[in-house]
């Protein structure tokens, strides 16, 4: 496998929601998948299928050729367990991504779950990746940097438009830019989404110009290189996830209450952001 073929980039199928042009939610499967695989798209990032639609997207992900990874969102080790267990039956899982439901939890106590979920995942033999997400025990950007110091091997899928959001990072202070970058080591997956400091989830424009963009690029290059400078085993390859979320997480306007129509192309966002992953990948080779 060449190092370029070692970036593997997914759709959110979350972030399939709602798109215009598509079916609706449990509508149509087969559509998505088509939408993805034309696109480019090297595979979904999803959830473990209900049992009556295992075959299906079985089937889906043969015909396609698309790699696969699920979300789970455990609050204990039992429950992290019984959703490997979910996972291995299924098969066909790369790895999972978990956001730990648990942001009050500090100290000893969260080192102890993280560790605790860290060799669930190496007796199952599926890797798993701890998001930095917002309401998780990595919500805290100081409080992360302290489980990695403990735990210097932790597996993370970064987000850091959660981080950029909650400490509302309109522009990046050299003591910032330290404490993200110490994360980076540990990146084994990205999620792409540009925050400005004050929405989640903003439209970068189709040239890219928006003044937070250099940061986001600079971060996932910045994990890009970590990874390829890290010894790999056979195969292994690492996945940027394009993950734009439908309303709330879009910007919408209208009149009051819940409001539903987006103020941008989410689609094509996407395929703008996958295409300047690639790039990124492309620098981070050289």
């Amino acid at each position: 496998m060449k190092i370029k073929d070692h970036l593997r980039v997914e759709m959110s199928w979350w972030g399939m929601n709602g798109l215009q042009g598509t079916a609706g939610h449990g509508a149509a499967i087969e559509e998505k998948f088509k939408l993805i695989a034309m696109n480019g798209f090297d595979g979904i990032n999803a959830f473990v299928p209900a049992p009556e639609e295992c075959g299906l997207w079985k089937e889906l992900l043969h015909q396609y050729g698309l790699s696969f990874s699920v979300n789970a969102y455990p609050t204990t080790l039992v429950e992290m367990s019984d959703f490997l267990d979910r996972a291995a039956a299924f098969g066909q899982i790369d790895y999972i991504n978990a956001q730990v439901l648990k942001p009050f939890l500090t100290g000893d106590s969260a080192v102890e779950l993280l560790s605790g979920i860290d060799a669930l995942s190496r007796q199952a033999g599926i890797p798993v990746y701890v998001e930095t997400h917002r309401g998780t025990i990595t919500q805290d950007l100081i409080r992360t940097q302290q489980f990695i110091q403990a735990l210097p091997k932790l597996k993370l899928t970064i987000d850091y438009s959660h981080y950029v959001v909650a400490g509302e990072l309109h522009t990046v202070s050299p003591e910032a830019e330290q404490m993200l970058q110490s994360l980076l080591p540990n990146a084994y997956s990205i999620h792409t989404r540009i925050s400005n400091g004050e929405q989640i989830q903003i439209d970068p424009g189709e040239t890219g110009h928006h003044p937070m963009l250099p940061h986001f690029a600079r971060w996932w290059e910045s994990a890009m290189r970590h990874w390829r400078s890290s010894p790999r085993q056979e195969g292994e390859t690492f996945p940027v996830v394009i993950e734009l979320g439908p309303p709330p997480y879009a910007i919408t306007e209208g009149g009051a209450g819940f409001r539903q129509s987006e103020i941008s192309d989410r689609w094509s966002q996407s395929l703008y952001l996958k295409q300047l992953v690639q790039q990124l990948w492309q620098k981070a080779c050289l």
